[in-house]
């Protein structure tokens, strides 16, 4: 925390010198621990006592890239993990104000409507007319277009700097709601004007003005301001165009900053302080979970704390056995994770497991899981990784101390029917959900190598690391089902299967599912009772074994997919 005084120009000279010494001190920072890479870090900036101006805000953040004067002024304001560029047009969105090219290199000015403003004169030059015959364009967008309510969620030092939430709503059609978040400490009243304003504004921005100018008018460039000689108001320059002679400067209007109104903070709820514990951290890689088949490889990662304040860590991954290290952001929300303690029986993939149960111990005593109906399950509700097999289950039942009994299971989905019966106590289970569970697209080289995880909370003393062989999982094809042989007369057989597509999991027109590869092709390996093996390639599901190959006894056939990314799991018959 760093105090502001009045004094701006001492207050910047401070914060120049604390990121002077953040850079001595990075110099000297030992990186063993986090795989020789800066970690991620998370800076916040109060001002206390005092509001600070947003252009000083945008400057500091900006590293001196950033000058202007805007009106709105902070009590503070916090920025997490986000890039220059998203704090910058934060603040200015909130501010109502813009970005102009200083001209001198890549310098920024920060400005609103309180800025310079220039006059001219819309005389509609027209190639072939001198100055007779002004022609003017003006457009007005449907009122449907503009959000008819605005929320603004901030942080709110009347209630402890909890959230807070304004919101504000303009007559007329319209349904469409729209919300801004803004990490900035202000009161409820401030938030509520800058609520107000950024409704005005983005009605104001329906209308579309086109002013033809001589060449006078290249002097005048986007995000500059204009008054129109014999015409109310003022206009900010949105794009200029030149053709023929004639400078075109599209503009749309300013709106004057709204008058102050008062909000409410609402009652305070005081929250109690939660331990935010160590981070636990999953990576895994499923069949892909939409519809299209991805196109590169996708590693899962979804992480949790030991406390139930945690909420996000910083990840990295390597794919050359931690020589070098890759930022991958920041965790998804915090997921349920934990691991199995007794393992359901093996159970076919085809039908729904009444008899099996998974017995699990979550994370932490207040995670819960639920149950899900046949609709729900069908929609893909409750599916977790359970040691390298996806399950659902439609029924959870509490047993105490973070331990569930899951029942109604559907078991190996989206193909993982291979790893049914192979999970042990001790292995991994992680609930998936979209919101919980981070996505990393690695190249095709990746597969087949070690992937390395890091991840980094605040409260863990070390960064927490996992890994796994990347197999393909995600893009390989599914292994064909069906396969089954007819035995000729004599002796011989012909073999056939079903093929499955990663781009077909839920079968919903009741045809053919789409192949989802650039080709079909398979690969027949046939292994005789005499030792001898052979491989069989064909393009379509069938293929013949010679009644030969049968006189020494059974034959063991497996038949995989080839796909776009390598071959499937086999499918296996014993001849």
């Amino acid at each position: 925390m760093r105090d502001a005084s009045a004094d701006l120009s001492a207050d910047r000279a401070r914060c120049g010198g604390a990121r002077g010494e953040a850079r001595e001190h990075a110099g000297r920072l030992a990186l063993a621990d986090y795989g020789n890479r800066i970690p991620s870090l998370t800076f916040e900036v109060i001002a206390d006592p005092g509001p600070v101006p947003v252009a000083a805000i945008a400057q500091d953040v900006s590293d001196g890239g950033v000058s202007g004067a805007v009106a709105l002024s902070l009590d503070g304001f916090a920025a997490a993990g986000g890039s220059v560029g998203a704090v910058l047009a934060a603040l200015a969105e909130a501010s109502g104000a813009w970005f102009v090219s200083a001209g001198d290199g890549d310098a920024l000015v920060m400005r609103d409507a309180a800025g310079p403003v220039a006059s001219v004169a819309d005389a509609g030059v027209v190639e072939g007319q001198g100055e007779a015959g002004a022609r003017r364009t003006r457009t007005v967008a449907a009122i449907e277009t503009v959000p008819r309510t605005m929320t603004l969620g901030y942080y709110d030092a009347a209630r402890d700097y909890q959230a807070g939430l304004q919101r504000v709503a303009r007559p007329g059609a319209g349904v469409r709601d729209a919300r801004i978040d803004v990490a900035a400490v202000i009161d409820a009243g401030t938030a509520k004007t800058i609520a107000t304003g950024l409704l005005a504004r983005a009605e104001t921005a329906r209308v579309r003005r086109t002013v033809r100018l001589g060449l006078s008018g290249l002097a005048l460039v986007p995000g500059g301001c204009v008054e129109i000689t014999g015409e109310p108001g003022v206009w900010r320059i949105v794009e200029t165009r030149v053709e023929a002679m004639v400078t075109s400067l599209a503009l749309t209007p300013l709106t004057p900053a709204p008058l102050p109104v008062r909000g409410s903070s609402g009652r305070i709820v005081g929250a109690a302080d939660a331990l935010i514990g160590t981070t636990r951290l999953a990576a895994f890689e499923t069949p892909g979970l939409e519809d299209a088949p991805l196109a590169a490889p996708r590693l899962s990662v979804a992480a949790t704390g030991t406390g139930a304040g945690w909420r996000h860590a910083a990840l990295l991954y390597s794919l050359d056995d931690g020589a070098s290290w890759i930022a991958a952001g920041a965790s998804a929300a915090p997921a349920t994770i934990g691991t199995i303690a007794v393992v359901a029986e093996a159970a076919p993939a085809t039908l729904s497991d009444r008899a099996g149960a998974f017995e699990v111990v979550l994370v932490r005593g207040d995670l819960a899981l639920a149950d899900a109906d046949a609709a729900a399950l069908d929609a893909g509700a409750n599916l977790a990784m359970a040691g390298g097999e996806l399950i659902q289950f439609g029924r959870a039942v509490p047993l105490g101390g973070g331990r569930w009994r899951l029942t109604q299971l559907l078991r190996g989905r989206r193909g993982t029917e291979a790893a049914i019966g192979t999970q042990a106590p001790g292995d991994g289970f992680v609930l998936i959900s979209a919101d919980s569970v981070r996505t990393i697209d690695l190249p095709v080289a990746a597969i087949g190598g070690t992937v390395r995880v890091m991840a980094s909370g605040v409260g863990d003393a070390v960064p927490v690391e996992t890994r796994l062989v990347l197999a393909g999982a995600s893009v390989l094809p599914p292994s064909p089902v069906g396969l089954r042989a007819t035995i000729a007369a004599d002796g011989g057989a012909t073999l056939r299967w079903t093929r499955r597509s990663r781009a077909g999991w839920r079968w919903i027109d009741g045809g053919d599912v789409p192949l989802g590869e650039g080709g079909e092709a398979y690969a027949v390996t046939v292994l005789t009772g005499a030792g001898v093996t052979r491989l069989v390639e064909t393009t379509a599901p069938v293929a013949t074994l010679p009644a030969a190959e049968r006189v020494a006894g059974a034959v063991r056939v497996e038949v995989r997919q080839r796909g776009d990314f390598g071959v499937s799991l086999p499918a296996v018959l014993m001849v």
